[in-house]
């Protein structure tokens, strides 16, 4: 502790009480949140609300007697969704643990993203396989003996999307779409939907754009029958509780018909075409709004939240040393008047 402390890089936790979707009160101030995952605005709507009063806690691991029909209703929506059977785990974290410890082993090849998330980095390392570390986005650096190419759907740091189909070839693709799923793509599946693309395995989360918890893997049927008997973080851990299962199911009932999704988008040309205007230079194209300022960051974040806007600034190891970043997040639940003030309240702090 006392070397992070040292290196600057000590982290604390900050109560935040959220009063709405996109507005808190933090420090005993009213707040607006523009780095919430919550791209849809959905863990507020009151359908999703009403949801977490059914049911219990699962008090045991599925394959014990946790196993629920709540599990069973979401998983069949998100089959339904995309055509191909789901299993549902914990967390994302989970999810890709079990998916790469399960169908990896020690003589196989992983080509993963250098830029992929740490429970990527985690599952590959749990798996044993032999990791090759691709330059960010390229795929031509895929080795021919390949047993799978992991990647991100929308990248949580960088805000950028892979092309997905230039990562397909003889060897199996996963696709992590944590931060895409509900967001983007038609009926809201993904980057790899967007583009026409269908990866072997496709992970995505329920705490983000549907505003519940908890995460699901997609693949053939065969995959769910091997994670049942081998993925150790499903075997291993309590079934979902009942309630946080009900809500998600109610979340994705919203996420389907299309509309917040719609205002995301717009609410996303506002403010980066006020970025623009600013003479801001922002990462991507979608609604994770990165911008690299350096050893700045910091004091640039704290000038925000003295404004009112929390949007706390990203250090290592999340990113690499000198690239440190504000990471702005859209939702469809911002108004206009908020991304204006944020925009406003952004000029202020880069020029104080």
């Amino acid at each position: 502790m006392a070397r992070l402390k040292s290196a600057g890089l000590e982290r604390t936790l900050r109560p935040l009480t959220m009063t709405g979707p996109t507005t808190g009160q933090l420090d005993g101030r009213p707040v607006d949140v523009f780095c919430s995952n919550d791209y849809l605005g959905l863990a507020h709507h009151p359908d999703v609300r009403a949801a977490w009063s059914h049911g219990a806690g699962a008090g045991s691991a599925r394959l014990i007697c946790g196993d629920r029909p709540a599990h069973h209703a979401l998983e069949d929506a998100l089959g339904d969704l995309y055509g191909r059977p789901a299993t549902l785990l914990s967390s994302g974290y989970h999810a890709n643990l079990a998916l790469l410890s399960t169908l990896l082993q020690s003589r196989d090849v992983v080509a993963s993203d250098a830029l992929n998330h740490a429970s990527i980095i985690d599952g590959v390392r749990l798996s044993r396989a032999q990791k090759v570390i691709l330059p960010h986005n390229q795929p031509d650096a895929i080795p021919q003996d390949t047993t799978m190419a992991i990647i991100e759907g929308l990248y949580s740091m960088d805000g950028d999307r892979p092309d997905v189909r230039a990562f397909q070839g003889e060897h199996w693709l996963a696709v992590d779409e944590a931060h895409a799923f509900g967001a983007i793509g038609p009926q809201g599946k993904g980057v790899a939907a967007d583009q026409g693309a269908e990866p072997d395995f496709l992970l995505g989360t329920l705490g983000k754009s549907i505003g519940a918890y908890g995460a699901f893997i997609i693949g053939p049927p065969a995959l769910r029958a091997l994670l049942l008997c081998q993925g150790r973080t499903f075997i291993f851990t309590t079934g979902l509780p009942e309630p946080v299962a009900a809500a998600a199911l109610a979340g994705l009932k919203q996420m389907r018909n299309g509309e917040a999704r719609g205002q995301l988008q717009e609410n996303t040309r506002r403010l980066r075409r006020g970025l623009d205007d600013l003479g801001v230079d922002a990462m991507g194209k979608d609604h994770i709004v990165p911008i690299v300022l350096g050893e700045r960051t910091m004091d640039v974040a704290d000038q925000l939240r003295k404004s009112g806007m929390v949007v706390p600034g990203i250090r290592p190891p999340t990113v690499a040393p000198g690239t440190e970043r504000l990471r702005i997040s859209v939702s469809a639940a911002h108004t206009p008047d908020q991304i204006d003030r944020m925009l406003d309240a952004l000029h202020g702090a880069l020029h104080a």
